[in-house]
């Protein structure tokens, strides 16, 4: 699979990268962060609220709403899954890492969608990109051999779980707290999840 720059034109549909922040707190406090075999995803850390990086997110870029601040670390080279929240998400690079990336205007009326619309992105460690809300992303994926550690920024309460049901048209997509999630079959993913995904698993080592 072809991993191209977030610096490339590709990239402008998906998001942005963010400057005009100094984002050594908030790398050097991922890098602390604990090592998995799998993935792992903690919505809210309290070591990364604290950095001056999060505080300058959650008063500029976020416009002073409530955020939190996670990580989703690990070992990863496919795709499994796709979601989208109603909010950006800053992704931060606290080593090198691929975000596996689409459109939310491609997915049918169905709620399925081809995997081969998607495109790859290397993110470099000490980056930070903004995903646009209508942008479909998932776990990200190592650059290398060994661990990706990604902090997440997100209006606070996303991803927790839910408090009701859902089961009519695109609710029956919503997973958690702002997540819709559509999965495909080699994904793994829990009994009940809608799996919607077309086409190839994708591995960004093919």
């Amino acid at each position: 699979m072809e991993i191209k720059k977030i610096t490339d034109e590709a990239f402008r549909k998906y998001g942005r990268v963010v400057q005009g922040y100094d984002f050594a707190s908030l790398v050097e406090a991922l890098k602390k962060t604990p090592d998995y075999d799998g993935v792992a995803y903690e919505p809210s850390v309290p070591e990364l609220e604290a950095t001056d990086t999060a505080v300058q997110l959650r008063k500029k870029t976020f416009g002073e709403l409530p955020v939190q601040v996670g990580y989703c670390n690990g070992v990863n080279y496919k795709l499994n899954a796709v979601e989208y929240h109603r909010s950006s998400e800053i992704n931060v690079a606290g080593t090198d890492a691929v975000l596996i990336l689409g459109m939310q205007q491609d997915i049918r009326d169905d709620f399925t969608y081809d995997t081969s619309k998607m495109e790859a992105f290397l993110v470099p460690e000490g980056t930070a990109v903004e995903i646009y809300a209508t942008t479909l992303h998932y776990a990200p994926c190592s650059a290398g051999d060994g661990q990706f550690k990604v902090g997440i920024v997100l209006p606070a309460g996303t991803n927790y779980p839910l408090e009701e049901a859902h089961e009519d048209w695109e609710d029956a997509l919503i997973t958690a707290k702002n997540k819709w999630l559509i999965g495909h079959a080699e994904g793994g993913l829990d009994a009940g999840a809608h799996i919607g995904l077309a086409g190839k698993n994708l591995d960004i080592r093919e």
